[in-house]
């Protein structure tokens, strides 16, 4: 499984619809693409409600059953890039690997960041934009609160407005074809990225480019079957059930890095 953008720590993670996910899911390999922790929002204010826990506790649960967890730091949690090769709880943090899947084919796996040259060549403008997403989020969750009250099922507002803006589909359409060009620099077959909240499975050429979307708009993952295809999974809701917490038990390591970021 490839889930990335969960942005834990911000009001706009639909962590309750991601736990409901991995109760549904398993895998014998869990690769975490980036911005799964959101340091950016940790910094200017600190949100952990125990949903965020939650989903901390349930990954670390999986780690303990034996799946094997591959965290690719993004540009939100990059404060885990010091990190690289440390084991929080079963947890390995690193910047890319490589994946091979069943069909024999290999991926790299990145975050995706590294190519936006928005947040490396402009950070005040990244954080600006930062803003603005912020803005598009508030009014999300204001639409996704009256389709409840209508009976309606869950809908990205803000992914639906991305899509339509032309420079927005300019700027996916660039993300994509760097990030294919850096699979065939890396001679591996393919890419799985996430960054731009946009989940994809498209073939550039000899190259499959595929983004795994997000846990803030559209609450997609992507899964690798045992045949080594690829498909993305939306899971747009959380089917209710009493939740039974136990105490987290955070390693410390980890603790001590999200105490950092803070």
């Amino acid at each position: 499984m490839f889930i990335s953008d969960v942005h834990l720590g911000s009001k706009a993670a639909k962590a309750v619809f991601l736990i409901d996910f991995l109760r549904h899911h398993e895998a014998e390999t869990i690769y975490l693409v980036g911005d799964i922790v959101d340091g950016w929002r940790l910094r200017r204010s600190w949100h952990w409600p125990q949903s965020h826990n939650d989903v901390v506790q349930k990954l670390l649960r999986h780690a303990r059953k034996g799946t094997k967890i591959i965290y690719i730091a993004g540009n939100h949690d990059e404060f885990l890039r010091m990190f690289q090769g440390v084991h929080f709880g079963g947890i390995v943090v690193a910047d890319r690997a490589i994946h091979k899947a069943a069909d024999g084919k290999s991926y790299l796996v990145i975050h995706g960041d590294q190519f936006d040259m928005v947040v490396h060549n402009a950070r005040w403008l990244a954080y600006l934009g930062d803003k603005a997403y912020d803005m598009a989020i508030m009014v999300n969750r204001m639409v996704t609160r009256l389709r409840q009250w209508l009976g309606m099922p869950y809908w990205s507002f803000s992914s639906w407005a991305k899509v339509k803006v032309k420079k927005a589909v300019n700027f996916i359409g660039s993300f994509q074809d760097v990030l294919a060009d850096e699979a065939r620099r890396s001679d591996v077959d393919g890419v799985i990225c996430g960054h731009i909240h946009h989940a994809a499975i498209e073939d550039f050429g000899d190259v499959r480019y595929v983004n795994t979307g997000d846990w803030v708009e559209s609450c997609t993952a992507v899964v690798e079957h045992f045949d080594g295809s690829m498909e993305i999974v939306h899971w747009p809701q959380a089917i209710a059930r009493p939740v039974r917490r136990k105490p987290l038990r955070v390693p410390a390591e980890m603790e001590e890095a999200i105490g950092k970021a803070a």
